[in-house]
């Protein structure tokens, strides 16, 4: 049932489609006292009921009764790891509104329908004999810091908890790490920690490690000062911990990955709410280094957002607009590209997004995942529907967040919702010749950087230039 909805906009005379690619239709914003909100009750999946996916693939459950798994990560020999998550909480409630979409957010997040299990973990899931069923569980790590982005190499894991990276001694084909582990680098957490997720990419020379870190707020309402080193993606020394921002002004980045073609670093982005049912749509871009991309003072390159002061002119003659528009308020959580997969023709040679599902709408828009065909390294046409079902009237069932590519070639969604990671495979079977795992198979090649010059020393409010060196407990 819905379980509130405002005024803000008619939506439903809106084409979702004018916004899905590089030139979105980006409409007149339109605030009012109470933002637009519905949202879905959780209710989970009965036994025997899967999403749907089109003619040509099969969907079936990889693993269940987890614990709101956020992210999906293969090792190279085709272990999967399934980051479990829940937020840390306690962010303070600064406007009357916030307790409504408080409460809001905390029924459309749900819990699959059934009691809470404890979450914050780590879970190995070993597929033996590469038949894309799991013959092996373990629990690798426990007891973390709301975790969400992992990495491997050189024996070690890397996990971004929600307020540091932090590093383990493992070998694979460990089934439980009991380590103690270092601290990389910090990264920005509380007191207030709005978007909490951070999100872990390798670079392809296997030097560098990606770090996404969300906004402190939906658009500055917490102050400049608590934005600091937020908004951004950080690259963070493997060996060192050395930190500095790679890009800035993005709101809320997730889904790191490296286009298998070109070497380039990908994310999707949430952007911002409460300016309509129709404004602004996330987006899945190249991240260049050095580049800004508005937030908070403009969107799409220079579309001024009134609400944030003081005005920053100067940064929005340096937005640059991102790659591709996934239309508004879909929460894009998961990128992962599909070359070198099994999965047949048209899904071959693209990007898969997991849309985790509106808030700020009448009406609901995301909760599925999308697929994005790519050519010569970039976007090539509308994103088509290829997961389904998870919403169904005023119910969901589950909801997507990260998405990848499993030991066998196939494509695994982590629903956080309903509990469950989904496997869709080709209907014929087929399947890789050998295992890929999330950190191979991206040629090194040279980092596209942007042509804007250096952020001035004004933007280190938001994301300072230099950050804090690794090897500390944490903030």
């Amino acid at each position: 049932m819905p379980l509130l909805a405002a005024c803000g906009g008619s939506e439903q005379d809106f084409d979702l489609s004018s916004q899905i690619g590089p030139d979105p239709v980006l409409p007149e914003p339109t605030e009012a006292l109470l933002p637009a909100m519905k949202v879905a009750e959780v209710v989970g999946w009965e036994d025997g009921q899967t999403p749907q996916v089109p003619d040509g693939l099969t969907i079936t459950p990889y693993a269940q009764d987890l614990a709101n798994p956020r992210t999906v990560h293969t090792l190279p020999n085709g272990d999967v790891l399934v980051v479990q998550s829940r937020g840390p909480g306690g962010e303070p409630v600064n406007r009357p509104k916030g307790i409504i979409r408080g409460w809001i957010m905390s029924i459309a997040h749900g819990g699959g329908g059934g009691a809470q299990k404890e979450s914050n973990l780590i879970t190995l899931l070993r597929d033996t004999d590469r038949d894309g069923q799991v013959d092996e569980r373990s629990d690798l790590l426990t007891g973390l810091s709301s975790p969400f982005g992992v990495a491997w190499a050189d024996d070690t894991l890397y996990v971004a908890a929600t307020d540091a990276i932090l590093r383990y001694p493992y070998r694979l084909g460990q089934t439980r790490i009991d380590a103690e582990p270092t601290v990389l680098t910090p990264l920005p957490g509380g007191p207030i920690n709005h978007h909490w997720t951070k999100d872990l990419a390798l670079s392809p020379d296997g030097e560098t490690l990606y770090a996404s870190v969300g906004s402190n707020s939906n658009i500055t309402e917490n102050g400049l000062e608590a934005e600091k080193g937020r908004a951004a993606i950080w690259a963070v020394d493997r060996e060192t911990g050395a930190s500095r921002v790679y890009a800035s002004g993005l709101r809320n980045p997730n889904g790191l990955t490296f286009n298998p073609e070109t070497g380039m670093l990908w994310a999707v982005v949430n952007e911002r709410d409460e300016l309509g049912p129709n404004l602004v749509p996330d987006y899945m871009t190249s991240v260049q280094e050095g580049a800004f991309y508005g937030w908070p003072w403009s969107y799409y390159g220079d579309h001024v957002d009134r609400r944030v002061h003081p005005q920053r002119p100067d940064m929005v003659e340096r937005a640059i607009p991102p790659d591709y528009a996934l239309s508004s308020h879909v929460a894009a959580l998961g990128l992962t590209f599909s070359n070198g997969s099994a999965l047949p023709a048209p899904y071959d040679s693209g990007a898969f997004i997991g849309e985790h599902g509106s808030w700020n709408r009448n009406f609901f828009n995301g909760y599925k995942v999308v697929y994005v065909p790519f050519e010569d390294g970039h976007p090539a046409g509308k994103a088509q529907d290829v997961v389904t079902g998870f919403i169904e009237d005023d119910e969901a069932h589950g909801r997507p967040v990260g998405v990848g590519i499993d030991g066998t070639g196939a494509l695994l969604v982590a629903d956080d919702a309903g509990n469950t990671v989904w496997r869709v495979a080709a209907a014929d079977g087929s399947r890789t010749a050998s295992p890929v795992g999330t950190d191979e198979g991206v040629p090194a090649r040279p980092t596209r950087t942007a042509q804007s010059a250096p952020i001035p020393p004004a933007q280190t409010q938001i994301a300072p230039a230099v950050l804090p060196r690794g090897g500390g407990s944490g903030e």
